[in-house]
């Protein structure tokens, strides 16, 4: 009975592999995955050179995970097993209740030759430069993470990298910290909520000496109920229940531009064809961008800032234009140009490179900084 039961399991693992391959054939490869947010990997090309020097089995391996029939189930259900045998961390994310919070990286060599390039422009520019580190949720919701989780100290961070570069600070910290207890950060997305960029703007406005709009003057519109965002994608976690987002800021008399599009006329400050798509984070002025200008001639001061941001700024932009005449938002990931002449040659006030802890300790472009 027992050889014959274990010929039965060892014919039904062969016929499901044949199965599998049969499924992997019949089915089309897939460009993007929806669910992950990210390329897939394409059949690659068999040469001799990629068998002598070994890509084509490292690719080939990543087109066989990624092509794998019905990936999205299969990832979700390891999440998912791996969830009732005690694992609470998935990918580099920590499920802490119904919220996913990443782990994040040390500071390395990378973040210390980012603090050098941040010195290095303010020695360049012709305007005060301010350094402002956006704490991640792993930070200011620390106390969510799961018994052993080993996260940076992004606090220690933030204040030694304001005492090594000696620039002015924007304390988005305190200002987070002090609101802890609000929904700050979505919980299947690394990026913080439309409430949390409210607060991130009125340490900005602090620290720069301008009086923030206080957060009755604005009606929060509700936009989505079925956002899952980025960790949501890397961790496998998929049965949470999705996020809200919101718009807090009104469009009308607000003008949003792209200099290096041939387009002249205005972009939307909220970009809602991306509500109907998975990436609805990049809604907040239609995603990423090199330049991006937001003007509102009804601002409460006619003061231009630029902000050499990642993508945390345009969740904060909307905010930010009532306060300043001009918000220049500088992507040096597209844009590879001197900041220090384009705040010349827009004649901007002050200059902040803003940058959650995260992204500035990993982000290699911030060399164009120093330029």
């Amino acid at each position: 009975m027992t050889k014959k039961y274990g010929m039965f399991l060892s014919a039904l693992f062969c016929a499901f592999l044949v199965g599998i391959g049969a499924l992997h054939l019949a089915l089309p490869d897939r460009a993007w995955s929806e669910t992950e947010n990210r390329t897939l990997a394409k059949r690659p090309d068999l040469t001799a050179a990629s068998v002598a020097d070994g890509t084509f089995m490292t690719d080939a391996e990543d087109y066989i995970a990624d092509q794998f029939p019905r990936r999205d189930g299969w990832t979700g259900l390891k999440a998912r097993t791996e969830q009732l045998f005690g694992k609470s961390e998935f990918r580099g994310v920590y499920l802490c209740g119904d919220t996913l919070i990443n782990r994040g990286d040390e500071p390395g060599e990378q973040a210390e030759k980012n603090l050098g390039y941040v010195s290095a422009l303010a020695e360049a520019a012709e305007v005060p430069v301010y350094l402002g580190l956006i704490p991640t949720a792993s930070e200011i919701w620390g106390n969510r993470l799961p018994d052993g989780a080993s996260v940076p100290n992004q606090s220690a961070f933030i204040q030694r990298a304001l005492e090594e570069t000696g620039v002015s600070g924007v304390d988005y910290f305190s200002a987070l910290q002090d609101q802890a207890g609000e929904k700050l950060y979505y919980r299947t997305d690394h990026h913080w909520t439309s409430l949390g960029a409210y607060y991130g703007y009125v340490a900005l406005c602090e620290d720069l000496g301008e009086e923030a709009v206080s957060l009755d003057s604005f009606t929060p519109e509700t936009v989505s109920h079925d956002f899952n965002g980025t960790l949501y994608s890397t961790s496998g976690v998929h049965w949470l229940t999705p996020d809200t987002m919101e718009y807090y800021v009104p469009e009308e008399g607000v003008t949003v531009t792209d200099p290096q599009e041939r387009e002249t006329e205005s972009l939307p400050l909220y970009d809602r064809s991306y509500l109907a798509k998975k990436d609805k984070y990049s809604s907040f002025l239609g995603g990423n961008r090199p330049v991006c200008i937001v003007k509102n001639p009804n601002a409460a001061t006619d003061r231009k800032i630029l902000l050499i941001r990642d993508s945390y700024a345009d969740a904060m932009a909307p905010f930010l234009s009532q306060t300043f005449a001009e918000v220049h938002l500088l992507d040096l990931r597209y844009y590879h140009l001197p900041p220090a002449e384009y705040a010349r040659e827009n004649g901007v006030d002050g200059i902040v490179v803003s940058y959650s802890v995260q992204n500035f300790v990993t982000d290699k472009n911030l060399a164009f900084l120093s330029r």
